[in-house]
């Protein structure tokens, strides 16, 4: 065991997967297993006391679950990198675990190779994703793209609707019951979020979008 060793924590509730993982890791000289925790208490516990450069976390833990450990983590470790582990198809976590820090994601169904090579890419301080799960990132980031009134609260998505339709600021606030005020309030914080500057662009973007009945 060489100074190039990694040094991988295994934090899984199930003996058996952490055997596993152990046993998948053994065949490997860069990859040596030095600490195992069985919930996310103790995994912060031995993280605590250092000593090691990945972390192999399940995302499906007892007394807290492994997103939640990843943020603490996260927290008090930041360059510490944490690959996640799932029995869950992709799709359901992945996304949560990536913006909650994560340094990749893995399916428990991966082929053991996938693991050596997301173990030592985390390591080197890169992300790691699958092919399918690069192709769904792309996916939500595209989502992203969606248009600024999807991303309205309801009432300002109402506030929208009403200007756009030539309705006036006092008709509006009658018609929801709600202040003149409230609704210039409402209709400031929309024309920001929308990014546009008065009511005739408003009512432009109203009909282009055809929210105008």
């Amino acid at each position: 065991m060489g100074d190039a060793s990694i040094r991988v924590l295994i934090a899984d509730d199930h003996a058996i997967v952490r055997q596993g993982l152990k046993a998948i890791l053994a065949d490997t000289e860069d990859l040596v297993v030095t600490g195992e925790a069985e919930n996310g208490v103790r995994a912060l516990q031995l993280i605590r006391d250092g000593g090691y450069d990945v972390v192999l976390m399940d995302v499906n833990m007892p007394d807290r679950n492994g997103i939640d450990t990843l943020k603490l983590v996260k927290k008090e470790f930041p360059k510490l990198p944490v690959l996640m582990l799932s029995m869950h198809p992709e799709e359901q976590y992945a996304i949560r675990a990536l913006k909650a820090g994560a340094a990749g994601y893995l399916s428990k169904q991966s082929a053991p190779e996938l693991l050596v090579t997301a173990i030592r890419q985390v390591a080197a301080g890169k992300k790691y994703v699958s092919a399918t799960l690069a192709e769904q990132l792309a996916e939500a980031i595209t989502e992203d793209d969606r248009p600024p009134h999807e991303r309205l609260s309801d009432r300002e998505y109402q506030t929208l609707c009403m200007i756009a339709s030539g309705k006036t600021l006092t008709q509006i606030g009658e018609e929801l019951n709600l202040s003149v005020k409230t609704v210039s309030v409402y209709r400031a914080r929309l024309l920001e979020k929308m990014k546009l500057k008065n009511n005739a662009e408003l009512t432009h973007y109203g009909l282009k979008h055809g929210l105008v009945e």
